[in-house]
C-alpha cells in the first residue's frame, strides 16, 4: 500500500506542475481545486457503486447454492424411492406378457378390418386399373395401383411386426396381391412409351407427357419413404424401391442412341453420298429436337430434374459415340474430310449447338470434343497418306493426257489473248484448289499441309514433265514431219510453264498468310528454275526448228557466191519473221528471251562464217564490196530484230552492232592503220583470240605475214578492260583449221 501511495502522490505531483507551470496559472488554483474535487467525489462513486453491484451478485449466487443444495437432496430421494419401486414391479411387468400379444393381435386385427373392404374388393381394382392403363388414363390407374400397394404393403407390414420369421403368412399376403406387381409393370411400360416418344408427344399432347413426370414424381416420394422406414424398421415391400426416376433418364438415353444411329438411310455402295446425309439428318434431328427440349419439355418437368442439361448430355454422348464409330470404318479421303468438318466446325456452328435458337442454355465453348485429339490425328494421317496417293495418281494421269494432245493433228487450243495453251496447268491447279478448300474447311493447319503437300508433289511432277518434253524433242528429230503440229505444242509448253509458275504464286496468296509459313516458301526458287529449264529447252528447240532451215542459207555467207549477189541474208529474214509469226502465240516473257536469243545465234552464225575463211578478198575494191555488203546485211538483221522486239522496250541493236565492227576492219583501206582498227574492235569485244584476229586479217588478203604478227604481239601486251554488262560472243566461235602458227609459216 506505501508503494501505492508513493506512486499515487508522484503523479499528482506530475499532475500538479503540469498545471502551474506559468503564474497567471495560480490565479486558477482555487477552480484547479474544484474541478479535481468533482472528480475525485465522481471516481468515488463510481467505485462504490461497482462494489455494490458485485456484493449483491454475491449475495444471489450464494441464495442459488442453497435452493440448488436443496433440489439435489429431494432428487436423490425420490431416485431411491423409484429404485424401490422398480425392483419390486419386476415380477408384475412379467405376469403382463399375454397383455402385450393381444395388444398385438388386437392392432393386427385392427388394421385387417381397417383394410377389409379393401381386400375384398382386391380383384374389382385390378380389373378396373387395367382397363385405366388400356384407355390411357394413366393417373387415375396409378391411384387406384397405389391404393393396392398401400393395403397389400400395410398387411406386410403387420404381419412383419408380429412374427418376421413367419413367410408362408407374408407368402400368402404377396400371393393374394400378385396382380398388383403386373399392374405396376404394365404400366411402366405405358409410361416409358410415352418417354420414348416424348419428343412427339410433347408437341401434340404435353398433357400426357405431365401425366407421366407426375406418377414418376410420386413414385419417387414413395420409394423415399419407404427407405426411410428400412432405416427404423428393416422392413422393404416387394417391388421398392422402383427407381422410376434413374429409369426415365435410362430410357430418354436409350431413345436418343437409338435416334441417332437410325438415321443412317444409305451405305457406301448404294450412295457414294451416304456419310454426308447421315451427318446432315443427325444434325437437323439434334438441333430440332434440342430447341423442342429447350422451349416445350422443360416446362413438363421439374427444374430439379434439369431435363434440358441432361438431354443435351445424352446427345452430346450418343454423338460422340457414333462417331467414334464412324472413325473406325474403313473411311475413304472424302469421308474422313466429311467427318472431321463436321465434327471440328459444323457441331460448334450456328447451323447446330451454336444456334441462336439454343443460346443461352447451350455454351459452345463449354462442349467437350466429339473426337479425341489422338482419333482426329489418325484420321488426318490417314487422309494425308491417302491424298497423297491421290495427287501422284491425279497428275501421273493429267501429264498422261497431255502428251496423248501432243499428238494430236490439229493445234493446241489459244486462251483469251491467243497464247497457244494445254489444260494441262488448269486440271493440276483446279484439283490443288479444290483440295485446299476442302482442307480449308477443316482447319488452317490441315490447309497448310495440304499446300505444302501440292508443292511438293507439283516439284516431282515438273521433273517428270521435263523428262516428257525432252522424249518429245528427240521423237521429233529422229523424224521432223511428225508430229504435225510439234511446234505449236511446244509454245504451248513454253506458255504453260508461265502459267504453273503464276497459279503457284496465286495459290500461296490465298492460302497462305506468309510465305514464311511452314517453310512453303522454299519450294518455289526449285520449282521456278524447273519451269524455266523447261521453256528454255522449249525455246531451244524452236529456234533448233528455226536453224535447221536456217542451215543451208548461212552457209552460203562470206562465201564468194555471197560476194556475187546472194540473198541469203534475204531468205534468212523471211524464214525468221515467218517463223516468229508463228511464235507470237508465245508469252511474252519467254518471248523476249527467245528474240534476242534468235539473234545472238543468227549473229553468231553470220560471224562464225566470217571466221571460217571461206572466202579471201582479192583487192581493195572485193573488200569494200563485201564490207558494205555486211553493213547492209547487218542494218537488215537489226531492221528484223527491232520489229520482233517492238514490242519489248528494249534495244535491239547490240548483236547486230559487232557485224558492222567486223565489217569496219575488213573495209579499211590503209593498211598502216590497220593495228588502231583491230585495236579498237578488240577493246570493244574483250573475248576475241587471236585465231579470231588471225582468220579476219587472213580474210582481208592483203595483210602480210610479219604485219599480222606484229598486230597479235602488240595486242597480247596490252590489257583490256572488259565492260562489266558486256555479253561475250566470240569465244562461242571456234576456228577450227586456223591458228596462229599457220598463219606465221
Amino acid at each position: 500500500m506505501k508503494e501505492t501511495d508513493r506512486e499515487a502522490v508522484a503523479t499528482a505531483v506530475q499532475r500538479v506542475a503540469g498545471m502551474l507551470q506559468r503564474p497567471d496559472q495560480l490565479d486558477k488554483v482555487e477552480q484547479y481545486r474544484r474541478r479535481e474535487a468533482r472528480k475525485k467525489a465522481s471516481v468515488e462513486a463510481r467505485l462504490k457503486a461497482a462494489i455494490q453491484s458485485q456484493l449483491d451478485g454475491v449475495r444471489t449466487g450464494l441464495s442459488q447454492l442453497h435452493s440448488a443444495l436443496s433440489d439435489v437432496t429431494d432428487i436423490q430421494r425420490s431416485l431411491a424411492d423409484v429404485s424401490r419401486d422398480w425392483r419390486q414391479s419386476i415380477n408384475t411387468v412379467e405376469s403382463l406378457k399375454d397383455v402385450k400379444d393381444a395388444v398385438v393381435r388386437h392392432s393386427q386385427l385392427a388394421a385387417a378390418v381397417e383394410n377389409l373392404k379393401n381386400i375384398f374388393s382386391v380383384p374389382e381394382i385390378v380389373r378396373e386399373t387395367q382397363d385405366l392403363i388400356e384407355q390411357g388414363a394413366l393417373l387415375q390407374a396409378h391411384r387406384k395401383l397405389m391404393d393396392l400397394e398401400c393395403s397389400r404393403d400395410g398387411l406386410m407390414y403387420e404381419q412383419y411386426r408380429m412374427d418376421s420369421g413367419n413367410t408362408r403368412d407374408m407368402t400368402l399376403i404377396h400371393g393374394y396381391f400378385g396382380s398388383t406387381q403386373g399392374l405396376s409393370d404394365e404400366l411402366a411400360k405405358q409410361l416409358w412409351m410415352v418417354l420414348q416418344r416424348s419428343l412427339v408427344t410433347v408437341r401434340r399432347d404435353p398433357t400426357l407427357l405431365v401425366s407421366v413426370v407426375r406418377i414418376i414424381e410420386r413414385e419417387e416420394k414413395i420409394d423415399r419413404r419407404i427407405l426411410d422406414r428400412k432405416k427404423q424398421t428393416g422392413f422393404v415391400p416387394p417391388g421398392r424401391p422402383k427407381n422410376w426416376k434413374e429409369k426415365m433418364f435410362a430410357i430418354l438415353d436409350r431413345t436418343v442412341t437409338t435416334r441417332i444411329e437410325g438415321t443412317q438411310a444409305d451405305t457406301r455402295e448404294s450412295d457414294k453420298m451416304w456419310l454426308v446425309r447421315h451427318l446432315e439428318i443427325i444434325r437437323k434431328y439434334v438441333l430440332d429436337d434440342l430447341i423442342v427440349a429447350k422451349n416445350l419439355m422443360v416446362q413438363c418437368f421439374p427444374p430439379h430434374y434439369e431435363i434440358f442439361r441432361n438431354l443435351l448430355s445424352m446427345y452430346h454422348q450418343a454423338l460422340s459415340t457414333r462417331m467414334q464409330e464412324l472413325a473406325s470404318e474403313d473411311l475413304e479421303a472424302n469421308e474422313i474430310v466429311s467427318l472431321l468438318t463436321w465434327v471440328l466446325n459444323t457441331y460448334t456452328s450456328a447451323e447446330m449447338m451454336g444456334n441462336a435458337e439454343l443460346a443461352p442454355e447451350v455454351d459452345v465453348s463449354t462442349l467437350e470434343p466429339l473426337l479425341s485429339p489422338d482419333v482426329v490425328s489418325e484420321l488426318l494421317d490417314t487422309y494425308m497418306s491417302t491424298l497423297t496417293s491421290n495427287i501422284i495418281a491425279w497428275l501421273r494421269k493429267a501429264l498422261e493426257t497431255d502428251k496423248k494432245d501432243w499428238l494430236k493433228e490439229t493445234e493446241p487450243e489459244a486462251d483469251q489473248d491467243g497464247y497457244y495453251q494445254t489444260t494441262l496447268p488448269a486440271i493440276v491447279f483446279q484439283m490443288f484448289e479444290q483440295n485446299l478448300q476442302v482442307a480449308a474447311q477443316i482447319s488452317e493447319d490441315l490447309k497448310t499441309k495440304v499446300l505444302v503437300l501440292c508443292l511438293q508433289q507439283m516439284n516431282s511432277f515438273l521433273s517428270r514433265y521435263k523428262d516428257e518434253t525432252q522424249s518429245y524433242k528427240e521423237q521429233h528429230l529422229r523424224d521432223r514431219q511428225h508430229p504435225h503440229c510439234y511446234v505449236q505444242y511446244v509454245i504451248a509448253i513454253i506458255n504453260n510453264c508461265q502459267t504453273f509458275k503464276e497459279s503457284i504464286v496465286s495459290l500461296k496468296r490465298k492460302y497462305l498468310k506468309s510465305d514464311a509459313e511452314a517453310g512453303v516458301s522454299l519450294s518455289q526458287p526449285s520449282m521456278d528454275g524447273i519451269l524455266d529449264a523447261i521453256a528454255k529447252e522449249g525455246c531451244g528447240s524452236l529456234l533448233e526448228e528455226v536453224f535447221l532451215d536456217l542451215e543451208q542459207h548461212l552457209s552460203e555467207l562470206m562465201t564468194r557466191k555471197w560476194l556475187l549477189g546472194s540473198n541469203a541474208v534475204d531468205t534468212i529474214c523471211v524464214t525468221v519473221e515467218d517463223y516468229f509469226n508463228d511464235f507470237a502465240k508465245i508469252k511474252k516473257p519467254y518471248k523476249k528471251r527467245m528474240t534476242a536469243e534468235a539473234q545472238r545465234r543468227v549473229v553468231l552464225e553470220y560471224l562464225r562464217a566470217v571466221m571460217q575463211k571461206r572466202i579471201s578478198f582479192r583487192s581493195a575494191e572485193e573488200r569494200k564490196e563485201g564490207a558494205e555488203r555486211m553493213v547492209r546485211e547487218a542494218a537488215q538483221l537489226r531492221h528484223l530484230f527491232r520489229k520482233l522486239a517492238s514490242g519489248f522496250g528494249e534495244d535491239a541493236d547490240g548483236y547486230c552492232d559487232t557485224i558492222t565492227a567486223v565489217a569496219e576492219v575488213i573495209k579499211l583501206t590503209d593498211p598502216s592503220l590497220l593495228y588502231l582498227e583491230v585495236s579498237t574492235l578488240v577493246s570493244k569485244y574483250p573475248d576475241i583470240r587471236d585465231d579470231h584476229i588471225g582468220a579476219l586479217l587472213a580474210m582481208r588478203g592483203d595483210t602480210s605475214r610479219d604485219m599480222k604478227q606484229t598486230i597479235i604481239e602488240t595486242l597480247e601486251q596490252g590489257p583490256t578492260q572488259a565492260n562489266p554488262n558486256y555479253v561475250p560472243i566470240f569465244k562461242e566461235i571456234v576456228v577450227p583449221s586456223l591458228n596462229v602458227a599457220k598463219l606465221l609459216k
